[in-house]
């Protein structure tokens, strides 16, 4: 088990103010597989004071020093790969093999994508008379999820630092193990004191705190619409800068001449990736109402394929929900759409055989799924997936915009131009086309309550910076 009772605040691992201690529950056993301290509103304040003292020498610094911090933290991070692949599979429930591949090779990948990005990213350019300058936004603060928790820290610190940032973060209580691995290792980067500020806790306590204060000009936040909206009004008191990745109902529109094999397997596998614990999630697959038992009869064998069990074998292909509320939430949610009158195609509410302990629910597919239902409207973020009949292509179009989210989706189709014409009628951040693969150099964010703001790539550098003109006198001719 590990024991983790100081916070990592101006350089230093120090005691927090107060003694409370946070259980971080393994999601197969059910054990304790570590405490974290319960950090305390003056851990925040004192977080917050160390980041804006350092802030003026660290956003001074050359950006080709700064990548070199930062290139260090991703060789660190990736010398310690195989350690935080287990830390995540145990807290989170990801399969191994996928864990080692998405939730610590991304991150590592993103470390140095941020350092790479600096060699070229233009910081000032000339327009006009003016010398357009992008200069860092200031103290950032970063409230991170738990579904990927070290990629999430990542889009968010990763690139507040290459801007000339610095950072306040407060990772998720529920997969909080892996920031401390971070921490460590910007430790032994040698990063400047104050830079990089560590304050785990709980979201009304720690959060608040970070989302209010004066002296922090942004706050970055992933999880809840909910939350979200909570984050928005604490930072409109002080105006300052919010950027928000929050909840999903991604649409996958499969059309009439779609490769419907490929389309359903694939929207499966997209929606049942981190056992549905995703926010861009593929939950609800629009098919043509004339090809639904088709599309039934594919659904229920792929989603039979997913082998559910302990992520720490390699043969698991879903692994458990994070925590007994999780899982309760999303078995009542697959209940529930059974009583608005779903079709139940594959799994249902009931423990997968054999898999007593742990935080484990069968993949489940419910058919003829009406779209104003509730499973068709709400966030489940589990293993579910809703089939939704259409009729015309309008109709299709319609149907996935039906919803206060904007996030993810897809498009399938046999005429790739067709997909194409569908997708940008959809109000969504990102779209698939016939399952093309994730871009982690594209822009991540969402359309409507699936929040504002942009992460990865240079969009995500952007977030963290401000615009200022200066504007020259020219000589006269």
């Amino acid at each position: 088990m590990q024991q983790r009772d100081k916070l990592f605040i101006n350089g230093k691992w120090v005691a927090p103010h107060g003694t409370g201690l946070i259980d971080v529950i393994h999601s197969t056993t059910e054990a304790v597989m570590g405490r974290i301290p319960e950090g305390h509103a003056r851990d925040a304040e004192d977080a917050i004071q160390a980041a804006r003292a350092a802030f003026d020498s660290w956003s001074a610094t050359p950006p080709s020093v700064r990548a070199g911090y930062i290139r260090k933290i991703a060789e660190g991070l990736k010398e310690r790969s195989e350690e935080l692949a287990q830390l995540i599979a145990g807290e989170v429930g990801m399969p191994i093999k996928l864990a080692r591949a998405i939730q610590v090779g991304g991150p590592v990948y993103n470390w140095a994508q941020a350092a790479k990005l600096l060699e070229t990213f233009p910081f000032e350019e000339e327009v006009g008379n003016s010398l357009v300058l992008r200069e860092p936004v200031g103290v950032v603060a970063a409230i991170t999820p738990w579904n990927y928790p070290l990629n999430q820290i990542t889009l968010k610190v990763a690139p507040a630092l290459a801007a000339g940032c610095t950072v306040v973060l407060k990772p998720s209580e529920v997969a909080p193990l892996n920031a401390f691995v971070l921490a460590e290792v910007i430790e032994a980067a040698g990063l400047p004191p104050g830079v990089f500020n560590l304050v785990t806790g709980y979201g009304p306590v720690v959060g608040e705190v970070l989302a209010s204060h004066p002296e922090v000009d942004m706050v970055s936040f992933t999880g809840s619409t909910r939350a979200g909206k909570r984050v928005s009004e604490l930072g409109a008191q002080s105006v300052k800068r919010v950027a928000l990745e929050l909840g999903g109902k991604s649409a996958s529109v499969i059309l009439d001449d779609a490769d419907l094999a490929a389309a359903v397997k694939g929207t499966i596998g997209a929606c049942f990736l981190n056992s549905g614990q995703t926010c861009s999630a593929h939950t609800r697959m629009l098919v043509p109402r004339a090809r639904y038992d088709e599309v039934k009869a594919i659904a229920r064998k792929v989603a039979d394929s997913f082998t559910v069990g302990d992520p720490l074998q390699e043969t698991s292909r879903l692994g458990p929900l994070i925590s007994a509320a999780q899982k309760d939430r999303v078995t009542g949610y697959i209940q529930r759409g059974i009583n608005e009158g779903a079709e139940l195609v594959a799994g249902g509410p009931e423990a997968p055989e054999g898999l007593d302990k742990g935080f484990f629910v069968k993949p489940t597919v419910l058919g003829n799924v009406d779209p104003r239902a509730t499973v068709a409207q709400e966030e489940i973020f589990g293993p579910v997936l809703s089939i939704i009949c259409y009729d015309t292509e309008e109709d299709a179009v319609r149907i996935a915009n039906d919803s206060i989210y904007g996030l993810g989706g897809g498009v399938w189709s046999g005429d790739e131009a067709r997909a194409i014409r569908v997708a940008r009628r959809i109000r969504t951040g990102q779209v698939d086309i016939n399952g093309g693969p994730f871009n982690m150099q594209a822009p991540f964010g969402g359309y409507k309550q699936s929040g504002n703001g942009r992460e990865a790539g240079k969009y995500g550098l952007e977030e963290f910076l401000e615009y200022k003109a200066l504007q020259l006198k020219k000589p006269a001719a």
